[in-house]
């Protein structure tokens, strides 16, 4: 009888314990953020090009996540025509440029625009066109616009800034400019870079590619060369103010990093107000780096890729001193473009994680980061064979990505 009686006992005490726990232990999932400690495998399985070592631990291959919040992807439009750039209007609606010279404004119901035209002539050969693009944080009393492009100039194509307004009727960008060109030019259709956005002081800050060419790839060391750069100007087109100082005399006044190869993405950490960027290497190499003012991030000097020939870069080293490491790269690519961190309350556990478009991946990445190293990837998307060239949040929260094969898709909590 005793027996029995300490059974029942603990019977009771269990089930008691169990509902303490279900009324005041379990956690709110619309409050707060699911845990994203990495516990999965990683992502990538295929064999890397190169034998190269990371520098640090996590550096390549870190350990899996997978997000527990039910989200969809919604196809909006594929109507576009070669989507370059996608940035958000104040009443919510996407402006987005498109490679051939036109840009359209798409709602987040899937309504397309017109083409929206005034826009000075781009050379869309190869990697070139109308690229990255952002409008003032005054847009909604000064209706200007920003934009990269690729130009025709004497001795062949650059990398050009220019604004403009938007008219009224949203048919026609006036009075448009060009307020810098990244010299020198290259006989080159490649590497422009392209991404443009509005620091927290009002001033832009652009990527630009070496131009691919080994002639002009050197160039992304050469401070007095625009190539390869991290720019950081005024509206106006001049060096903004409080620029940083390097090292050897003669640099460019407008130059705010160095030492990049072809960088398509570039946000600013919503917590930080960090720079952070994304840049193709060649065969591997790809990388992600957290960008200090005034520093050099070393390509072709070291780099974690291989010439397409698969034959070393350069001397084949991967570290030197003066030079910056990535946060993190790949190997194989996965070719990163466009990027932003996600710095809404739609999906919780996705709290200031950096989401990146994919193109040779065919997939949007996110990482998990956490005190500026990364702690966790996934892929999403990767079902939708889509190459992915630019992801931005909107008014509402979510995320919006747009393809090159002209799909426009809104991604958010189910």
């Amino acid at each position: 009888m005793e027996t029995k009686h300490n059974t029942q006992s603990i019977k009771v005490f269990v089930a008691l314990t169990l509902l303490t726990l279900t009324l005041f232990g379990c956690s709110d999932n619309e409050s707060e953020p699911a845990d994203t400690t990495p516990d999965l495998p990683p992502v990538e399985t295929l064999p890397p090009n190169s034998s190269y070592a990371p520098a640090f631990e996590g550096q390549t291959r870190i350990d899996g996540v997978r997000t527990s919040t039910s989200f969809g992807a919604t196809i909006l439009t594929s109507s576009l025509n070669a989507p370059w750039g996608i940035t958000s209007l104040p009443d919510g609606r996407l402006l987005i440029t498109q490679k051939g010279g036109t840009m359209r404004i798409v709602s987040t119901s899937g309504v397309t625009g017109n083409a929206i035209t005034g826009i000075p002539a781009v050379n869309s050969g190869g990697q070139g066109g109308l690229l990255g693009l952002c409008v003032d944080p005054q847009f909604s009393t000064n209706r200007m616009v920003y934009w990269v492009f690729s130009e025709n100039v004497t001795g062949g194509t650059i990398s050009a800034v220019a604004k403009g307004r938007l008219c009224d009727n949203e048919t026609v960008i006036e009075n448009a400019t060009v307020i810098y060109r990244a010299n020198p030019a290259a006989n080159s259709n490649a590497h422009y870079g392209g991404r443009i956005l509005f620091d927290k002081t009002g001033n832009l800050l652009i990527s630009t590619g070496e131009r691919s060419n080994l002639s002009t790839r050197p160039l992304a060391q050469s401070l007095t060369a625009a190539l390869g750069k991290i720019i950081r100007i005024s509206t106006s087109g001049q060096p903004a103010t409080g620029n940083p100082s390097f090292s050897s005399g003669g640099a460019l006044p407008e130059l705010y990093s160095a030492g990049h190869r072809n960088p398509q993405g570039i946000a600013l950490h919503p917590v930080t107000g960090d720079l952070w960027q994304s840049e193709h290497g060649p065969r591997g190499g790809d990388e992600i780096n957290r960008v200090t003012p005034g520093a050099n991030y070393g390509w072709p000097t070291i780099t974690y890729g291989l010439e397409y020939s698969g034959q070393p870069v350069g001397s084949g080293i991967q570290q030197q001193e003066g030079l910056e490491q990535p946060v993190y790269y790949w190997d194989p690519v996965v070719s990163p473009s466009g990027m932003t961190f996600y710095k809404g309350d739609r999906i919780p556990e996705w709290q200031n994680n950096l989401f990146i478009g994919a193109l040779s991946g065919q997939h949007i990445v996110r990482l998990v980061i956490s005190e500026n190293r990364v702690i966790g990837e996934e892929r999403l998307l990767s079902e939708e064979n889509q190459r992915f060239r630019d992801i931005t949040q909107g008014t509402d929260n979510a995320l919006y990505a747009i393809t090159d094969q002209g799909r426009l898709y809104k991604i958010d909590r189910q």
